[in-house]
Parts: C-alpha cells; structure tokens; sequence
C-alpha cells in the first residue's frame, strides 16, 4: 500500500511539473486596470526574449489599453455564428497547436457561446494549463463563487458569470490592482472606463463610494488569504490537513445555497477538504417535494460540487444518526448548519434534533457552526 501511494504522488509530482504556471490579476471593479497590467507585462516578457502570445484581450474601447496591444503577438479569435449574428470567441485550439510559453486570457469568468468546447473561459484556462502553457488572466472580485451573497448585498446585482474559488486557488501568483475609490470614481469621470454617456448613470448605482469601498476590503482580503495559503504550503510543506467541514443541507433553496458558500470560505481558509451532506427524509422524497424544489436541489449540490467539495446523498429517516454516521466516517472536526426557518411548531421539531446531535457529539471532537 504504501509503495502505491509512493509511486501515486510521484505520479502527481510529474503532472504538476508538466503543468503550466497561473497568474491570475485580481481587481474590485471593471477600470482598475487590470487588462492594463497584464499588457504591460506581456511587453517586458516580450523585450526579454519570451515566447508570449495574445490569446484573448477584450479593451472595452479605452484607448490607452488598446495602445498597449501594438506588437504584440495575437491569435486570432475563432469566428462563429450564433442566433443568425457572428460573434468572436477565444480560439482554444489555436493557442494548444500554437504552444506559446505564455498566452494572455482576458475575463475569466466569461461565459463561452454555446457550442464552444467549455461552457466557461476558466474551463478553456485548465485546459491551457493541462497542456504545458502557462497562463496570466485576470478576474474582478464580484464573479467569485463563494461570494456571490456578499456581492449581491453590496451592489445590489446579481452576477451571473462566476467562477468556482478552487480556480483562484490553482493559481501560483495572485496579483491585487488596487486604486482608492476617488481614484476609481476620477477615471471614470474622465471617460476611462465607460463611454462619457454612462457616467451620470455608474455614479447612481454601481461606482458609488460605499460600494467600491466594501468591493476594495473584499478584494484586499481574497488577495491576503491566497498569500497566506501559499506561505504556509511552501514554509510548512503541509496543509491543514486536521480541518475538515461537513455542510448539512435541505431541500430549502436559499438556506441551502448560503451554507455551501459559507462552508466553501471556511474550507478555502483553512486549506482543507470539505463535504456537502442531503439527507432526504421520507417528507423529502421525490413523491413529495415538486420539480422546481428538485431542480433546486440538483443545482445546489453542483454548486457545491463546482465549489470543491465531495457531495454525500443519503436517504434516511433520521437526519441526526445520519449527520454522526457521515462526520465519525469522514473524520469531520466542523459542522454547518443553517438557522431553522420554519412556524413555531417546526422549530420545537428541530430543536429536538439539534439536541439529538449535541448528544451524540458530545463525547466527539466536532465543532457544530449555525449559519445564518
């Protein structure tokens, strides 16, 4: 066993050497500059003799990013018709054949036109990286999975193109842009990140002060704990392999969906596996909850599996012997749990199971964590 395990992670020593390096520039808003950045880049790697290729820019018409795409190396985009219109999309194959050392891949959360290999860009960036080449891209903090919630508070917007945290972790450098929010709110003023006709309308919703405030703490923040992953993995030579989370779920939509993202944090943090637990009670049974509550369901536990985590489904009658029976057999230290939403009468119900658990976890080393 021992000499399968040996012979395993050298495989994996050998997969990771073949891979290519990820450098992903992080920013809290459109108009950091973070396309700016990455261009710059790509120009001193080209005077040092680097083999660097444009995969994909998108300048968003600012001139003086577009004036960094003079010499610069591009592939050509893949050209495709979709809804009788013609669009562009990044050409992946094209920079595989190709095989440059580094390719620039703008806007990772892009959502690719159907048809397209991936259904993501992020998708087409693994894929880049599998085969050797490595890759500098870059994302704005509001399309991160894990925190989706805390975006759609702050802005008000729910942002549908995302890409799942264990992304961001795969990257070998994570680089903050950072402008304070009179910086920001100047260059849009001067017609630097939007058309001049838009500004009045930014101002009013999204670049407001407050709110690029909480998006900067928040990128600040992400930016921080990738370091601090990446200091303790290389200084310690370990992870912390003693942490592991079970989030518990319903069939409750929302609930549901904030516990895995909340869970997913604290698994990112403290760098460990996690599972997602559905125990489907008989009341849960597809004979008694209607389509949409199981369309629901499915796209929470692919989320959760998008996410990172190892999704469990178990049918049961007891929800609590269940939950002790997963954590004892996946060594858990940390349960999650969401606040019971329910009339006066389920909440007596679910108290008694919550009591159920603290019994049975009492002589255990768990921790149980109540999400809001």
């Amino acid at each position: 066993m021992q000499k399968e395990q040996s012979a395993a992670y050298f495989l994996e020593l050998i997969r990771q050497s073949k891979r290519g390096k990820f450098k992903i520039y992080i920013g809290m808003s459109a108009g950091v500059g973070k396309t700016f950045r990455m261009l710059q880049e790509a120009h001193t790697l080209l005077r040092n003799h680097v083999d660097i290729k444009i995969g994909y820019v998108e300048t968003h018409n600012r001139a003086e990013t577009h004036a960094l795409l003079e010499g610069l190396p591009i592939i050509a985009r893949r050209k495709l018709f979709y809804k009788g219109k013609a669009l562009e999309e990044m050409d992946l194959q094209a920079i595989i054949n190709l095989h440059p050392e580094v390719v620039i891949v703008d806007e990772l959360a892009h959502s690719n036109i159907e048809g397209s290999k991936n259904e993501k860009r992020w998708q087409d960036v693994m894929d880049i990286l599998n085969a050797g080449i490595n890759v500098i891209s870059a994302v704005n903090i509001q399309h991160i999975e894990s925190l989706n919630e805390e975006i759609k508070q702050i802005t008000n917007i729910e942002v549908t193109e995302r890409i799942p945290d264990w992304v961001l972790q795969q990257a070998d450098e994570v680089v903050n842009i950072d402008l304070t929010a009179d910086e920001l709110i100047m260059r849009l003023k001067e017609g630097k990140i939007y058309d001049l006709k838009k500004v009045e309308t930014a101002l009013n919703h999204f670049f407001q002060t407050s709110k690029i405030l909480q998006l900067r703490e928040l990128a600040l923040k992400e930016v921080a704990h990738q370091v601090e992953r990446k200091v303790f993995n290389e200084v310690s030579n370990s992870k912390f392999t003693h942490e592991r989370f079970l989030a518990c779920v319903s069939s409750n939509t929302d609930i549901a969906k904030n516990i895995i993202r909340k869970t997913a944090r604290l698994a990112s943090h403290y760098d460990s596996k996690w599972f997602v637990l559905y125990v489907q009670t008989p009341s849960e049974s597809s004979d008694n909850i209607n389509l949409a509550t199981q369309r629901h369901l499915i796209n929470n536990l692919k989320l959760a599996t998008e996410l990172g985590a190892e999704v469990i489904r178990i049918q049961s009658d007891s929800v609590a012997k269940t939950i002790v029976e997963v954590a004892e057999k996946n060594e858990i230290t940390t349960i999650c749990i969401g606040k019971p939403h329910f009339n006066l009468f389920k909440i007596i119900l679910a108290t008694n199971l919550f009591n159920q658990l603290l019994k049975k976890l009492s002589s255990a080393a768990v921790d149980i964590v109540i999400l809001s």
